[in-house]
């Protein structure tokens, strides 16, 4: 199939426009493009004179498909608030990709959501990136992208609520400090055992480590939930003691210190944004936190936190960022390459470039794909025509 006559954003690291372009896709990848015409033009090819072609929207952090939409005990699979550090959770084996968000999520060319386990315990599990078409999660899955822990009121509240440790910022921290302890140890046992098995035996199994141990290999991330700056610091201090690679999701009071986070290099998956200040942790809760932090070089994407904030309106929080003072280009980034790098999928979808995924979207090129009455004409996941009314 080819999409040809089309105004190609590619939001790749130039920002490269082609005007009047072309791109090729086959079994889901694009594996061509150009501008002007292509030499030759298949049955099944779409002209898309008139529109603008941008990647799929991906939204970094949200509760899709483990948080099910009208449903509630019964679909609520995001936190095991039985036991606050539980990073053998994984968020896979929650997710019901027959949830209706899913389908409201593609209708406004969002491709691939990373579902998160929840921020009741200190460590709630590992994040995947899914695509947002399928009917089984095995075939959407992406990648696994790390592992979430949360700083801050929502543990103090829940086990507060229990009589049970952990009901202080000092507890949650200790619990964390704690299982990445034993995560370190654990992986130097392993490592031991596997270089010198006849001196070294191979440490007794625990689920736990064994989940972190990506993680202390730097093989995957470390996401904290945190809307405090003084959370903030505290999850680059974790970070720093035990060489992990952090991301903060939320970061709400991440303009008070967005001069330390481009210093520390830490990215931020900035949202929900168009929310009321529902808790203490959120009383500083600004439009323009966005744009300070990328005035600052903080690498930046924006979310919903679905079902917080419904998945539909991503592009809504991203232009209500816009209106804090953001760009709409970094506005764009943000819900496209920016996300893609942070959670470690930029090899596989979040720009346009030959041998990407052929996750896509089309608007007339008069409309602004942030604005609340847009919709896009097409969408493609993975060279799959989900949404069409060309």
């Amino acid at each position: 199939m080819l999409i040809y006559n089309a105004e190609i954003h590619t939001m790749d690291s130039d920002g490269a426009v082609i005007k009047n372009g072309w791109l090729e896709v086959k079994e889901g990848k694009i594996t061509a493009m150009g501008d002007e015409v292509p030499d030759y033009i298949e049955d099944d090819s779409i002209n898309a004179s008139g529109f603008a072609v941008y990647p799929g929207f991906i939204d970094a952090h949200t509760h899709l498909g483990i948080i099910e939409n009208g449903i509630d005990f019964e679909g609520d699979d995001c936190n095991e608030a039985t036991d606050p550090f539980t990073p053998q959770m994984r968020a896979v084996d929650g997710i019901n990709p027959f949830d209706r968000c899913f389908e409201e999520a593609r209708s406004r060319g969002i491709t691939t959501v990373a579902s998160s386990p929840g921020s009741a315990n200190a460590c709630g599990g590992e994040i995947c990136a899914v695509k947002t078409d399928g009917r089984c999660v095995d075939d959407m899955l992406v990648k696994v992208c790390g592992v979430k822990f949360a700083l801050g009121e929502n543990p103090k509240n829940v086990y507060n609520g229990k009589d049970e440790t952990p009901i202080t910022r000092m507890a949650i921290t200790a619990l964390i400090r704690e299982g990445l302890f034993k995560a370190r140890r654990y992986l130097h046992d392993t490592d031991s055992y596997l270089s010198d098995s006849d001196n070294y035996d191979p440490p007794e199994f625990d689920i736990k480590c064994e989940a972190l141990m990506p993680l202390m290999q730097r093989k995957q991330k470390a996401f904290f939930h945190c809307h405090r700056a003084d959370d903030i610091c505290t999850a680059i201090r974790i970070s720093k003691e035990f060489e992990l690679d952090p991301v903060i999701i939320h970061a709400t009071e991440g303009r008070k210190i967005a001069d330390i986070l481009a210093r520390e290099q830490v990215p931020v998956i900035c949202g929900p944004v168009i929310c009321d200040r529902c808790k203490p942790e959120m009383r500083g809760l600004e439009l323009d936190n966005a744009c300070v932090m990328d005035k600052a070089g903080v690498k930046l994407s924006i979310c919903t936190d679905h079902p917080v904030i419904p998945i539909q309106y991503l592009p809504l929080s991203a232009q209500a960022s816009v209106k804090g003072g953001l760009s709409f280009e970094k506005a764009m980034r943000a819900l496209t390459c920016e996300p893609a790098q942070i959670l470690g999928i930029d090899d596989v979808t979040g720009s346009i470039a030959q041998g990407l995924d052929a996750d896509l979207q089309m608007y007339k090129k008069d409309e602004n794909p942030l604005d609340l009455m847009t919709e896009p004409s097409l969408v493609m996941i993975g060279g799959k025509i989900c949404v069409n009314s060309l």
